[in-house]
């Protein structure tokens, strides 16, 4: 008897269990509002070569959707890896998801990445809330005075290895404009003083763009602080902005700035700036100690 009763539970899991199924990747589609970026690096060229060498190791994820084709929920850069690799098919394991429930899982699949851009997780952090509110969860996005019933933003902070109000403050990125936020980023405007700029009407972030351009420098958290201050008060205008930012800052002074994209390959991942900084005086050491012999 308890034998017959074990038989019929692994059956039953044996059914539950989701299955590998292989897919033409033409019928497989982006997952809409996709947050993370699929980027043609190193690291892209390395996935091309063991899918070429070894296939695709771990099946993608996905729900079918109404039209009759794949949504993908994970495996964006596997599917890319594929169609550079030459390969026709695709495995696949298919969940019934709703709309919401893949949402979260996506975020969830990206979130562990070792390298994801500031826009990324603000606009992953804003999609996964949202889901969230609309599953029944009440979550307040931008403020901090009202707190949500089930305090979705701290449960997804922790999930995030974020705080509450750190997840606040990324999920106010996605107020920025497109090109401010390029320049967060690019890492030439720092995370705090960019929440602070989050606050400012589209016309007047224009207007701070322009004086980024002409003054050839981007807010402090002080500047970025007034800027935000006055804009609530009514009375940020052009004049005002370039008149803030044309400030000194009183810890200014000139620096040279080189996005990490171009010397990134130079090094391991997670060096540290004291490290890099090392071996970059290093090696200009040697290049002046050799052009002095000549």
């Amino acid at each position: 008897m308890d034998e017959q009763k074990t038989t019929k539970k692994d059956q039953m899991c044996e059914v539950k269990r989701e299955k590998v199924r292989v897919i033409p990747i033409q019928y497989f589609d982006d997952f809409p509002g996709h947050p993370f970026k699929v980027r043609l690096d190193e690291d892209m060229e390395a996935l091309v070569e063991s899918v070429m060498e070894f296939g695709i190791l771990t099946p993608l994820l996905a729900r079918k959707t109404e039209q009759e084709r794949y949504e993908i929920i994970a495996g964006h850069r596997r599917k890319l890896a594929a169609k550079k690799a030459g390969l026709t098919e695709l495995p696949v394991i298919l969940r019934d998801m709703t709309r919401d429930e893949a949402i979260i899982a996506m975020v969830d699949s990206n979130l562990h990445r070792e390298r994801i851009l500031p826009s990324e997780r603000a606009f992953a952090y804003k999609m996964k809330l949202e889901a969230r509110n609309r599953q029944g969860k009440r979550s307040d996005l931008t403020s901090t005075p009202v707190v949500s019933k089930l305090r979705s933003n701290e449960e997804i902070g922790s999930e995030g290895g974020d705080s509450r109000e750190q997840v606040r403050r990324y999920v106010r990125l996605t107020y920025l404009s497109k090109d401010l936020l390029q320049m967060v980023d690019d890492g030439r405007i720092a995370f705090r003083p960019a929440v602070e700029l989050s606050y400012l009407n589209q016309n007047e972030q224009r207007d701070l763009l322009d004086a980024i351009g002409s003054e050839d420098a981007t807010p402090s958290l002080a500047q970025a602080i007034e800027l935000k201050k006055r804009s609530k008060a009514g009375k940020l205008n052009t004049d005002a902005i370039f008149s803030i930012m044309s400030e000194q800052k009183p810890n200014q002074i000139e620096k040279i700035k080189i996005p990490t994209s171009k010397f990134e390959k130079y090094f391991s991942r997670g060096t540290s700036q004291a490290q890099i900084e090392k071996v970059i005086f290093k090696a200009l050491d040697e290049y002046y100690a050799k052009r002095s012999k000549k």
